[in-house]
């Protein structure tokens, strides 16, 4: 018995213009109707989801906005720590941070349960602005001001880590944020930082 040989000109049957099976065409719809939804909860849970902040963005002069951030240190300076001001602002007030290799000035002292609106921007690369131990992340981008609503809920002493890669000092990019009481009292000692309320939201 000969067995037909194929070649270009006569090739073999395909299967691919077959009609897809019934189980096939399920699946496909399936598939489709999940995309839709991912789709569409992007931009609904960015409306609706809580956990991404709709700050105000807006182009800015990285050293117009460090000129702001050292005359706001000037403003609300009440100590230092290695070279580097402490401030307190009033509740309520515009709070300047900005990234540079490789340090977030000034360190910032704010009261537990006030509101203040934090402007944060840096001076020459991307960093990343990681709230320790707190899950709060960002990007940092010189030309950019980005400005957020925060209200502190834990006392303690937070540690701000660049979680973007900015250079051969990167692991030593290390900020603070103090978070005090209605005393008002600053923490003595870094090693005595704690959360004392994880539960807060």
């Amino acid at each position: 018995m000969l067995t037909k040989v194929h070649s270009g000109l006569d090739p073999a049957p395909g299967v691919w213009w077959k009609p897809a099976h019934k189980a096939e065409k399920v699946w496909v719809a399936i598939a489709f109707a999940w995309c839709m939804v991912l789709f569409a909860m992007m931009p609904l849970w960015h409306w609706k989801g809580g956990q991404n902040p709709s700050g105000i963005r807006r182009r800015v002069d990285p050293q117009k906005f460090y000129a702001r951030t050292v005359e706001f240190a000037t403003q609300y300076k009440i100590g230092e720590d290695r070279g580097i001001p402490i401030v307190a602002p009033p509740a309520g007030a515009d709070v300047y941070l900005t990234g540079m290799t490789y340090q977030w000035y000034p360190i910032l002292q704010l009261q537990a349960g006030a509101t203040y609106r934090l402007h944060m921007s840096s001076l020459d690369f991307n960093h990343g602005f990681s709230l320790y131990p707190l899950n709060v992340n960002f990007q940092v981008v010189p030309g950019y001001d980005y400005a957020l609503q925060v209200t502190p809920t834990a006392t303690g002493d937070f540690r701000i880590i660049c979680n973007e890669f900015c250079g051969i000092g990167h692991h030593t990019m290390v900020g603070r944020v103090i978070v005090v009481d209605g005393a008002g009292k600053p923490l003595a000692d870094n090693a005595n930082a704690v959360i004392r309320d994880r539960e807060a939201k």
